[in-house]
C-alpha cells in the first residue's frame, strides 16, 4: 500500500480526491489537512508515502512546505497538485524538492498513476506545463526583489514594506524599480501581476 497525506485548503477538493483515490486498491489516505503550516506535522504523527500538496494554501504556501519536508523528511515524495498551471511554480517546486506537478483536472486514473510513479522515485509534470516552463525560462527576480514584490502585493507603500522587511525605503524603492524593469512593466501593482501570472511569486 502506498500511504497518502492529502493537503489542500478547500475542504471539497479533498474530500473528492480522498474518496478518488480511495477506490485504488493501492493506495490509501492516511490524513489530510487545510493549512500548509499543518503539513509537516501530520507527516511526522501519520508517515505517508507521498504528501498530494496545494501550491497555494494558508498558513504557508506549499512550495515552502516542499522545501521543509525535503530537509525534514527527505524519504517522503512529494506531488504538487494545483488549479495554478503556471510555468514559475513548477520550477520553484521542483527546486523546492517536490517530485512532481500536476494540474488538479487531471483524470483521476492519470493522478493515481503520477502518485505510482512519484513513489517509485520517478518524476512527474504535466506534458504541457513543462513546454510552457521551457518557453518561458526562468525567473529573473531576486530573492529578495521576490520578497519586497509579495510585500507590494497587498499595496502596501515603501516605508510600510521598509518596516516588515528591515530594510531602509530606498533599498525597497530600488529592489520595486528592478522588479518593474525585468517584468517589463511600468508600475509595481502591475508587476506584481506580471510575475503572479508567471508563478514567479
Amino acid at each position: 500500500m502506498i500511504r497518502l497525506l492529502l493537503a489542500d485548503d478547500q475542504a471539497l477538493v479533498r474530500g473528492a480526491l480522498a474518496a478518488l483515490l480511495g477506490l485504488e486498491s493501492d493506495l490509501e489516505v492516511v490524513g489530510e489537512v487545510g493549512r500548509g503550516d499543518e503539513v509537516v506535522d501530520a507527516v511526522a504523527r501519520t508517515k505517508p508515502d507521498v504528501v498530494l500538496l496545494d501550491v497555494e494554501m494558508p498558513g504557508l504556501d506549499g512550495i515552502s512546505v516542499a522545501a521543509q519536508l525535503h530537509a525534514s523528511h527527505p524519504d517522503v515524495r512529494v506531488l504538487m497538485v494545483t488549479t495554478f498551471g503556471r510555468p514559475g511554480y513548477l520550477r520553484r517546486a521542483i527546486d523546492s524538492g517536490a517530485s512532481g506537478f500536476v494540474v488538479k483536472d487531471t483524470p483521476a486514473r492519470e493522478l493515481a498513476d503520477a502518485v505510482r510513479r512519484v513513489q517509485m522515485g520517478l518524476r512527474v509534470v504535466d506534458p504541457a506545463l513543462a513546454a510552457e516552463t521551457l518557453t518561458a525560462g526562468t525567473s529573473p527576480l531576486t530573492e529578495r526583489e521576490r520578497e519586497v514584490l509579495s510585500a507590494a502585493a497587498d499595496g502596501a507603500t515603501a516605508g510600510a514594506i521598509a518596516k516588515q522587511l528591515h530594510l531602509s525605503e530606498g533599498t525597497v524603492r530600488n529592489h520595486l524599480s528592478a522588479a518593474i524593469g525585468k517584468t517589463g512593466t511600468t508600475t509595481r501593482a502591475e508587476a506584481v501581476r506580471a510575475a503572479e501570472r508567471l508563478g514567479w511569486l
